[in-house]
């Protein structure tokens, strides 16, 4: 343990050499300044390194310490800019009116969900916001067209959002949620089920402005830190992954409890600052 404590202390004394250099006085500096400045800087930082060295291959776990302390800080950091944007952002979040939205316009709950249409987890769970839908009727649900996956996810994405034109996004959506992919042969029969008009689906897949409300959700997910699909926000918290039926019911239950709690603490301050 001593001869342990003793190899730090090295360990943090050839650091200090290394940082500080040998103390010395302004004159004694400009004296010597020149002369043999550079042999003195090499042979100082070759004992550094192999103290270093030495005391790293003897305690690796130091390594692993101190990655997992980076990890840590770097987490922190990051739900930090996320809380930070997640105000900063809320109207591109919640009010962009190129985002549909479902459900209740003035719900007291809002659930904002990311997907890719040809995300494995997102087909098999975001039909679990159509049953929420279903069973509240005081919830309003906001879809991000995110796609991540090639070039198929941004011509189902733009295909959706097109068919949103003529007041048919989530019977659209839902349609390429089961669909194996984008092509015409699919698109036509998608909206032809859907009593669609494909010749302006297809013109208005091309129009920039909706090129433009993909690029803009594309932004908002690197800013909220969204890396993947689907990924949903709720009030302020963000829910990475896949998420059932009961599980999404819980977090709206959550969360309208908590805009309650707000709500009487807020009323309880102001009875308090009229008294």
């Amino acid at each position: 343990m001593k001869a342990k404590a003793l190899t730090r202390f090295t360990l943090l004394a050839a650091f200090a050499a290394f940082s500080l250099g040998p103390v010395a006085t302004s004159a004694q500096t400009k004296k010597h300044a020149a002369v043999g400045s550079k042999t003195t800087s090499g042979a100082r930082k070759d004992e550094v390194e192999k103290i270093v060295r030495e005391y790293l291959l003897e305690n690796p776990a130091v390594i692993r310490d101190a990655l997992q302390v980076l990890q840590q800080r770097e987490e922190i950091q990051r739900s930090a800019a996320t809380a930070a944007n997640l105000k900063l952002l809320k109207s591109e979040i919640y009010s962009d009116a190129d985002s549909p939205a479902a459900g209740n316009a003035q719900g007291d709950v809002t659930v904002v969900v990311f997907f890719d249409y040809f995300c494995g987890y997102c087909k098999k769970t975001l039909p679990a916001l159509e049953t929420l839908l279903a069973n509240d009727n005081a919830v309003r649900v906001v879809y991000k067209e995110f796609p991540i996956l090639g070039p198929q996810s941004l011509i189902a994405a733009r295909a959706a959002l097109a068919a949103g034109r003529q007041g048919k996004f989530v019977q659209f959506h839902l349609t390429m949620i089961g669909a194996q992919g984008a092509g015409e042969e699919v698109l036509k029969a998608a909206s032809e089920r859907l009593g669609l008009d494909y010749a302006r689906l297809d013109r208005d897949m091309r129009d920039p402005m909706i090129a433009a409300a993909i690029d803009r959700n594309i932004k908002l997910a690197t800013s909220l830190n969204v890396n993947g699909t689907p990924a949903y926000l709720i009030g302020d918290r963000f829910i990475p992954g896949a998420v059932d039926s009961e599980s999404l019911a819980q977090l709206v239950k959550d969360e309208r409890a908590k805009l309650a709690k707000r709500e009487v603490d807020k009323s309880g301050a102001a009875t308090k600052g009229a008294n």
